[in-house]
């Protein structure tokens, strides 16, 4: 026999829908988040940033001879 105090399937997919839609949201946010630390780790490593570094030629030489 069936018991009759169950809920039906509209309320539980009702509130189902409200957690879905923050963890679709949340996970574009932390994509978005983790997407612009890539970014901004990449130009750290860009060669623009990074100091000049001043190198003689004969330093090549001795180490090719």
């Amino acid at each position: 026999m069936l018991t009759s105090n169950k809920l039906p399937i509209g309320i539980l997919l009702s509130l189902s829908t409200a957690p879905l839609l923050l963890v679709l949201i949340g996970s574009r946010a932390l994509a978005k988040m983790v997407q612009d630390m890539g970014q901004t780790s990449e130009e750290v490593f860009r060669g623009e940033r990074l100091p000049v570094l001043k190198i003689s030629p004969s330093h090549f030489d001795n180490k090719n001879g």
